[in-house]
């Protein structure tokens, strides 16, 4: 698993850079407020982009998979509260019987 993994990056890291280099001379001229333009190099421009669109998403996640960690962890504590205070009762082996189990149907000439 961790051989696809790392496949995958080197992969989509490989894609990233073939972007850069095909068009690396291409330059966007972006107009902002007031009569100002920003020139930005294209796969900068865009590796941006899609950096700050994934932002959001990343921190949602992370917030996620900490909640359910601090979730799992209190409930781990509580068990082994519950376990701590309630020690398991003893059976004797001796005590232990078993019963024929009562007939599901009454017997109508008894």
């Amino acid at each position: 698993m961790r051989f696809l993994k790392v496949l995958f990056w080197l992969l989509l890291g490989g894609l990233v850079a073939a972007f850069v280099i095909y068009n690396g001379g291409e330059r966007v001229e972006i107009r902002l407020w007031s009569g100002l333009v920003a020139d930005f190099s294209l796969p900068l421009l865009l590796i941006l982009v899609f950096l700050l669109g994934l932002l959001p998403s990343l921190v949602a996640f992370q917030a996620l998979r900490w909640r359910s960690r601090q979730r799992l962890a209190g409930l781990e504590r509580a068990l082994a509260d519950l376990r701590a205070v309630t020690p398991a009762p003893e059976v004797p082996p001796a005590a232990i019987a078993i019963s024929p189990a009562p007939p599901l149907i009454a017997d109508p000439s008894a």
